[in-house]
C-alpha cells in the first residue's frame, strides 16, 4: 500500500450515540492484512487524527526509546491516554470516544478531511472557519500563497541533484 495516501474531504453529523459514518473510500485505506483497525487521537491544530493501525505500530516502536525522557513526558501521556484503538461497524460507523469530542470541541457536525497518511476530524465550525481565514488572506500565519509555494519547495529538495546527474 505503499504509494497510497488520503485526500478529500466531507461533512458528517454524529447520531446520538457519538457516531460517524467514516467515508468508504478512507475506510479502504485503512484495511490492512485484510483487517479494517486503526487509531483516533488528538491530532495537530485542534482536530482529531485518525491512524492506520501500521504507521500507530512505528510510532510506539520509535517513541519507545524515549519513554523515559523528562522531556517529552507530558507529550506522551496526553497522546498515548487519549489514543483509542478502534474499527468500523458493518456500515462504517465509528465512536467517537467523549474525552477525544470534548478536547476538540466537536459538537455534532464535523469534517472528515484526508492528508496524506493520516484523516483528520475537525469540528465543522473550526474547519470553516479555518478555510474562511486561508482563502481571505486574513490571517497572516495562514497566507495561502506563501504557504502553498512553502509547501512546493519541498518538493524541490534533493530532486536538483537528481535532474542533474541524468
Amino acid at each position: 500500500m505503499g504509494k497510497f495516501f488520503f485526500s478529500g474531504s466531507t461533512e458528517s453529523k454524529l447520531d446520538d450515540k457519538s457516531r460517524f459514518v467514516l467515508p468508504q473510500s478512507m475506510r479502504y485505506g485503512l484495511v490492512e492484512e485484510g483487517a479494517l483497525e486503526f487509531s483516533i487521537g488528538l491530532g495537530l491544530g485542534g482536530c482529531l487524527a485518525i491512524y492506520r493501525k501500521s504507521d500507530i505500530e512505528k510510532i510506539v516502536a520509535r517513541f519507545q526509546s524515549k519513554q523515559h525522557m523528562g522531556k517529552y513526558q507530558k507529550f506522551f501521556t496526553l497522546f498515548f491516554s487519549t489514543l483509542h484503538q478502534t474499527s468500523c461497524d458493518k456500515i462504517g460507523r465509528v465512536i467517537l470516544p467523549p474525552v477525544l469530542k470534548k478536547a476538540v470541541g466537536i459538537k455534532t457536525e464535523i469534517v472528515i478531511a484526508g492528508v496524506l497518511s493520516k484523516i483528520e476530524i475537525w469540528p465543522k465550525e473550526q474547519y470553516d472557519a479555518q478555510l474562511k481565514a486561508v482563502l481571505s488572506g486574513k490571517d497572516a500565519e495562514l497566507d495561502l500563497a506563501k504557504l502553498t509555494e512553502e509547501a512546493f519547495a519541498l518538493l524541490g529538495d534533493g530532486e536538483e541533484t537528481d535532474a542533474s546527474e541524468e
